[in-house]
């Protein structure tokens, strides 16, 4: 005899809590958006007047040569590099291929402060020029470091390597066959590289340059430091330096606009273009040979961008923190504990809700599901000025309500609980750098087969199980490569850090900023090393995962 109510209770559609936790989770990290744009719409607009009428104009003008000054710069350095490494064999070749990633580990702040400390009037640079001509101030010129074209060419030096790692990428996959086409057609190889190989390479190149472009619109310690008036410096004086919240949300919305801007045309790049390589063989396995002086000056070319990005500020830096700056003591190490722990728990906050998130898409090939998982990864386009704006608006009305609450219940006083104390702080780390925890994880989950799923549930396990049990032991790689990559971008994290840390807490890049901002540059030098020391991992990381694909690839091209 069947039970008909047990079979009919079986048939009842269980709850799907990893849906409702990642549609949960995803409205939450996108709060600080809301919250921004709602804001634009509200205050009765005397402040904001005040900024149309003087500085806005201003802040646009400047955003946007800074966009085009970095754009070019990082064009022209990063897909040259790019092409040569991946096209030609010269001296140095392999060595340069990985070591044009270095500046990535350089933030683009403490690169700033280091070429101001060498190439201002008091350097020694312009000491040594005095010295030898004996001309003194006004007589002769000099590159004026802190000025828009001085934050152009700093954020070029730490930003290229975007373009480079898209274009190289992008170049590595050509195929061997299609370029043999171009030289049956009488193509030499610059012809070959203009007329096919760069436009076959544009999605990628465009990618590049839209991180380039974020990123630069995200900058704050850099224009800052020089006095170079844009929006993430707007915003932030007007939080602070008129207490309107509503008019620095006004600020951020305009900016928001242009980084929404960026994101359609880079998706609207990668929608009408469609490229497909025809054959096998990459081209990268007959490189083209530069010996004589074409191969000095291709790794002239390539060592230019190194020696400037990260040999001679890192040089700077290790001489001044080993023999001028003060020696770290009991208050750098505590520095140094609030920057690691912060980090170390940001990351660790952002890799299991990535987990879940991830998780989530791989049992539900719903929409709303997918959908809740793209906005939750929108928070790295976004610059950490606006996410901390959003983030405190919220949280600060509700410590008032609990307060509020408290007190009339109990008549007790509390202070505190989410903003104005860490709370704040983790939780926009989270919102800031969710997309890249998510990239790696969903990248190592996608590479695990079904069939495993299918095992364990066969097996018996609950959904949790099957991830606890199957797969985050499969995952171990993609998790330490989230969590390593997450750390490093919060202990380099600038503006948000400065708008959310509570009184009295400090970090090594707010400390590296503070000082810098006194003219103690030399006793910034401890602080700023630490943080570009601790960033070269991932960026080791991310060469030595560059190589084993270049590697796999030459075999596969070799069967």
């Amino acid at each position: 005899m069947v039970d008909l109510t047990h079979s009919s209770s079986a048939n009842k559609p269980k709850f799907n809590w990893l849906k409702v936790a990642a549609i949960f989770i995803a409205a939450t990290l996108s709060l600080p958006i809301l919250v921004v744009l709602v804001n634009v719409l509200m205050g009765d607009g005397d402040v904001w007047r005040h900024l149309y009428q003087t500085v806005l104009a201003d802040y646009i003008q400047n955003s946007l040569l800074l966009m085009l000054g970095v754009g070019i710069g990082a064009f022209f350095i990063g897909v040259p590099c790019a092409w040569l490494t991946s096209m030609c064999d010269f001296p140095g070749r392999k060595l340069l291929s990985w070591a044009l990633l270095l500046p990535m580990a350089m933030p683009a702040y403490i690169i700033a402060y280091t070429y101001t400390g060498i190439l201002d009037f008091a350097g020694p640079v312009q000491t040594f020029i005095r010295d030898l001509t004996g001309w003194s101030y006004g007589e002769y010129w000099f590159f004026e470091v802190r000025s828009l074209g001085g934050a152009i060419v700093m954020l070029t030096l730490v930003l290229y390597p975007y373009v480079y790692l898209m274009s190289r990428a992008a170049f590595l996959e050509q195929s061997e066959n299609t370029l043999e086409v171009s030289r049956t057609l009488g193509y030499s190889g610059r012809s070959a590289f203009f007329k096919l190989a760069l436009p076959l390479a544009r999605p990628a190149i465009v990618t590049g340059l839209t991180l380039v472009l974020m990123e630069t619109l995200a900058d704050y310690g850099t224009v800052q430091y020089f006095g170079v008036n844009t929006f993430t410096t707007g915003i932030l004086r007007t939080f602070y330096g008129f207490g309107d919240v509503v008019a620095a949300s006004q600020l951020a919305g305009i900016l928001l606009l242009f980084v929404t801007v960026l994101i359609l045309l880079e998706r609207y790049s990668r929608h009408r273009i469609r490229y497909h390589a025809s054959g096998l063989k990459k081209a990268s396995s007959r490189r083209i040979n530069l010996t004589g002086s074409r191969g000095v000056l291709t790794c002239a070319f390539c060592l230019f961008p190194i020696f400037f990005g990260f040999i001679i500020p890192v040089s700077v830096l290790a001489y001044w923190a080993a023999f001028k700056a003060e020696l770290p003591d009991a208050r750098f190490a505590q520095l140094a504990w609030n920057s690691l722990y912060l980090a170390g728990v940001a990351a660790m906050i952002a890799v299991i809700l990535a987990l879940v998130l991830s998780y989530a898409i791989r049992l539900n090939r719903d929409r709303s599901v997918s959908a809740s998982v793209g906005i939750a990864g929108l928070g790295y386009a976004l610059p950490g000025t606006i996410i901390a704006i959003g983030t405190i608006v919220p949280l600060a009305w509700l410590d008032h309500r609990i307060i509020d609450l408290v007190k009339y219940y109990s008549g007790e006083k509390v202070g505190l609980i989410f903003s104005g104390t860490l709370v704040a702080l983790l939780f926009a780390y989270t919102v800031r750098f969710m997309a890249v925890s998510l990239g790696a994880v969903q990248n190592g989950l996608g590479k695990i087969k079904p069939s495993m799923d299918m095992a364990g549930r066969s097996l018996g396990m609950s959904p949790l199980k099957v991830l606890t049990r199957i797969h985050i032991p499969l995952l171990k790689g993609s998790v330490l490569t989230a969590l390593l990559i997450v750390f490093v971008d919060v202990l380099k994290e600038l503006p948000a850090t400065l708008v959310l840390r509570p009184f009295n807490f400090n970090t090594l890049a707010v400390r590296a900023y503070e000082l810098a901002a006194d003219e103690r540059l030399i006793d910034a030098a401890p602080a700023s090393l630490m943080i570009v020391l601790v960033g070269l991992a991932p960026v080791i990381l991310l060469s030595r995962s560059i190589s084993s694909r270049v590697e796999h690839s030459k075999v596969e091209s070799a069967e």
